[in-house]
């Protein structure tokens, strides 16, 4: 498809004439069926909710198509309006567009969608196996031809993937606003999420999937790297030569665990029991080796540990058999966690033992109570395997995707005797003290030219503030900068790039700041090619309020309020931002979390300066200020430094009272 016809297509969006059927595609991953769960009225409603994309004389071809999606798949994904052309980020100057900051747009959503990107690309689910980009295909035809005439004086609406339109505003406005899975409280339970989703009026949007901002695994390899080493240091490691980290999950974020653990010179052992997220991961170099059967994998470890390799292992099969095995035959494993999809457990987030891949996505749709009570009886057999490694040494930790959560609700030996987890979040142990308190997250970028000389660059340059950084930085930052500047110098080395030329690295306000701000002038003097996408993930200091996971080491009493997520989209919405997305759930639910997210485009302007200088500042301080009044005194150091810096940054410093006074009035 030639550029001009590339072009056309989106700018045409729903066609007036109706595209062929497209074919099934085998060699694609695909999302299990949905169960059934509306009633007869409710089907004819998700019908008629469906065809208001298409004129009248349609509806008698479309109808009974959509009807038999529905029954198919449990949700209308409308696959005959899939686009012919290739779903793939391409440099911004080929996207049809009157504003720069929509090309950019553009860009983003289709790396989102990118085959070797997302988890279930011809169903739109960039991961999670539920996180959806948007509903339907007619909803990405209608939003890429609105972002195709949208000027800088226009605002895109994003109902929960469907695009309600283009709305008047102002330069300095974001280009997209995006709400996602915005229910009354009342009606965020599993099966509310499920009944609106096939209605058509409403998507979990993940994180970074709903808010355009998904770069593949290595969004979160980064993340993973770091929790890894300093899990190992908790643990009084100084060199990880050896350590054996153990897991399960290789579909999508999920995928970035062995790259993780192999970067950080450990044995990385991943369980996946889809084969065909195995094969992508091996593919991609992701993973090294996979093996199907146990024993030849307990002598690979075993090899590895006296070698003290680095090498990312994959057991094709499922994660209890792995953790009994290594249970019954007394095997020293360092680490341990899970990331299978356990916000998601009934709808192909988590598969029990005993049945096979095909034989558990039958019974998911066909007998979903059965699934469920196979779910549980299997969560309750790998927590039992898991404390007999905790008692032996093993540091085990909740990676924030409701692996405790739903271990609890199973009945599992998860708790200790006064109730609590037997096991922490990785936030409350390394993550929240040793990253988020002291400002630091995963900022990430994508160069729209899509020129890999671009990357090198940027990598280049962010190195050199970090180091330039370091030189001032207190005590208290030395060793996370000291991690991140040897991660962004290895990168390239790493092969980190899927999709999009994207890269991640964990900065606090100064540096995200001091990095944009270079960025932008190498844009300026011609250095980098083409403008810059700037963004993060949800999973940050200020993003997300998330009980189990983003503010698990909030000790106030507040960690299930969710003031912080929303004020940080209205803050950013104003400061420059040039999208911006609030999503209800994320890893570890629908109704569970609350999530925002942003993306800003930087073309080497003094407007586009301004506005990363005040929206980072934002971005990352309203997030440090709330986790000081909560108590957390690494984040009220840092507060105190950001005020310093800046006087026009006023910020409220909690007064801490004795617990001896307080205890001796009860």
């Amino acid at each position: 498809m030639t550029k001009e016809e590339f072009q056309l297509q989106l700018q045409k969006g729903i066609p007036t004439v109706l595209p062929e059927p497209q074919l099934y595609a085998p060699h694609i991953n695909h999302a299990p069926k949905r169960k059934d769960i509306l009633s007869l009225d409710e089907k004819k409603q998700a019908l008629r909710n469906a065809l208001r994309y298409f004129p009248a004389d349609q509806h008698a071809i479309l109808a009974p198509e959509f009807l038999e999606e529905l029954k198919t798949h449990g949700h209308i994904y409308m696959h005959r309006f899939r686009p012919r052309h290739e779903m793939k980020a391409r440099p911004i100057g080929d996207y049809p567009s009157k504003s720069q900051q929509a090309a950019s747009i553009m860009l983003m959503i289709q790396n989102n969608l990118d085959q070797t990107v997302a988890q279930h690309p011809h169903e739109l689910i960039t991961y999670g196996g539920n996180g959806a980009v948007f509903q339907n295909w007619a909803q990405y035809r209608l939003c890429m031809k609105y972002l195709s005439e949208m000027t800088d004086n226009q605002t895109l609406v994003l109902y929960s993937g469907h695009p309600m339109g283009l709305f008047p505003s102002h330069p300095d406005a974001p280009r997209v606003v995006i709400t996602n899975g915005m229910v009354i409280p009342n009606y965020s339970g599993r099966d509310d999420y499920e009944r609106m989703n096939a209605l058509g009026v409403t998507q979990y949007g993940q994180m970074t999937a709903g808010s355009f901002m998904y770069i593949g695994p290595q969004g979160i390899v980064h993340g993973t790297t770091i929790t890894v080493m300093n899990a190992a240091r908790l643990k009084g490691a100084t060199n990880m030569a050896g350590k054996v980290f153990v897991s399960s999950g290789l579909g999508g974020m999920s995928g970035a665990q062995p790259k993780a653990a192999k970067i950080a010179g450990m044995i990385g052992v991943v369980a996946e029991v889809n084969p065909k997220a195995v094969q992508t991961r091996h593919e991609q170099g992701w993973v090294d080796e996979v093996y199907a059967d146990l024993d030849t994998l307990i002598q690979r470890i075993d090899r590895a540990k006296q070698k003290k390799e680095a090498v990312s292992i994959a057991y094709q099969g499922n994660v209890i058999d792995l953790w009994e095995k290594l249970a019954a035959e007394h095997i020293q494993i360092d680490l341990g966690s899970d990331q299978t999809s356990l916000h998601n457990p009934f709808s192909g987030g988590y598969y029990p033992a005993g049945l096979t891949f095909d034989e558990a996505n039958l019974l998911m749709a066909e007998k979903p109570d059965e699934f469920k009570a196979e779910v549980y009886k299997s969560l309750c057999r790998q927590v039992a395997a898991i404390n007999k490694m905790t008692e032996r040494g093993m540091y085990f930790w909740d990676y924030g995707n409701a692996f405790l959560l739903e271990a609890g609700r199973a009945g599992a030996n998860i708790f200790t005797k006064n109730k609590q987890f037997r096991y922490p979040s990785y936030v409350q142990d390394i993550m929240g003290p040793l990253f988020f308190d002291y400002g630091f997250g995963p900022f990430r970028w994508v160069c729209t030219s899509c020129n890999p000389a671009d990357l090198e660059i940027t990598d280049r340059i962010a190195a050199r503030v970090l180091m330039e950084i370091s030189q001032h930085a207190p005590h208290e930052i030395q060793t996370q900068l000291k991690d991140n500047i040897h991660w962004i110098e290895e990168a390239g080395k790493n092969q980190l790039v899927v999709g999009s030329q994207a890269r991640i690295l964990y900065a606090d306000a100064e540096g995200r700041i001091k990095i944009a701000t270079a960025f932008n002038q190498a844009i300026r003097t011609g250095e980098i090619s083409a403008p810059i996408v700037l963004g993060r993930d949800h999973h940050d200091v200020s993003g997300t309020d998330s009980p189990y996971r983003e503010t698990s080491n909030i000790y106030d009493g507040s960690a299930f309020t969710a003031d912080m997520a929303i004020q940080n989209v209205i803050g950013d919405s104003f400061r420059g931002a040039t999208w911006v997305s609030i999503h209800n759930g994320g890893g570890v639910g629908w109704g569970e979390s609350i999530n925002g997210g942003f993306g800003l485009t930087i073309d080497g302007s003094v407007e586009a300066e301004r506005r990363l200088c005040q929206m980072l500042n934002w971005d990352v301080n309203n997030g440090l200020a709330r986790r000081n009044w909560a108590g957390n005194n690494a984040a009220t150091l840092t507060i105190k430094r950001a005020m310093a810096e800046n006087p026009a940054l006023q910020v409220t410093i909690p007064v801490h009272a004795d617990r001896q006074l307080i205890d001796g009035l009860f």
